[in-house]
């Protein structure tokens, strides 16, 4: 794996990401453009009122709202989830790791299981220099990795766009595409049948589930948290 050497700012240039740099009060809202086309913001910058804690009602007050973001804050935060399910979907959203930090967004995760990621595949997010999984960030846990690293170091903004659909899923970490896959497909399934994930009767099945965003015992931000139903 090598590491993208393109200067940050002409990074920035080139794929848009202007808005890392903006004020608090300018993230977590949708342009008119993005409202048309269907996007929904699954947190305003103030509330979390979309997301309830994993087999819970409510989000505990580990997830803390900080400088308009959504942050895993203190010890027993436990992973939370939308209230809504989705099944095939575009979603947005940038993450802000610790040094050392690890979490993980799951998507079809159901709660028929006693933790989201028996049921839901987890894009890693970890601080990739300091990090101590051998996963590193934006990988499909277990199953699918690129051969490059596009991610800013710990305590810096990185944007990752994930698109799914019956046909196709897609990831892109700051404006690079990382890999695609087929859920469901036979390459799926023999990637499954090597992981540690082959145990788990139920993993990858569901076809709709409820995003999560997982305490993974480390301090994370999540900002910008838009998804777009297919």
């Amino acid at each position: 794996m090598h590491k993208i050497s393109i200067h940050r700012s002409l990074i920035i240039a080139l794929i848009g990401l202007g808005s890392l740099s903006l004020s608090a009060a300018e993230h977590n809202r949708l342009s008119s453009a993005e409202k048309a086309d269907g996007w929904k913001l699954l947190f305003d910058g103030e509330s979390k009122n979309e997301w309830r804690t994993f087999r819970k009602d409510t989000v505990s007050d580990g997830w803390a709202v900080i400088d308009g973001a959504l942050v895993r804050a203190s010890k027993g935060a436990g992973t939370i989830i939308t209230k809504e399910q989705f099944g095939a979907f575009e979603l947005s959203l940038e993450y802000k790791i610790s040094k050392g930090g690890n979490s993980g967004i799951m998507f079809h995760s159901t709660e028929e299981e006693n933790t989201a990621w028996k049921t839901g595949p987890e894009i890693q997010i970890q601080d990739n220099k300091d990090g101590h999984d051998p996963q590193l960030s934006g990988w499909l846990y277990q199953l699918y990795k690129p051969d490059i690293d596009a991610t800013y170091p710990a305590g810096e903004w990185n944007r990752v766009r994930f698109r799914l659909t019956p046909e196709k899923g897609e990831l892109w970490m700051n404006g690079v595409k990382y890999y695609e896959f087929v859920k469901g497909s036979a390459d799926w399934d023999e990637r499954v049948a090597k992981s540690k994930f082959s145990r788990m009767a139920k993993f990858g099945v569901p076809t709709k589930g409820h995003l999560c965003l997982q305490d993974h015992g480390n301090e994370v931000a999540y900002r910008n948290i838009k998804i777009r139903p297919l």
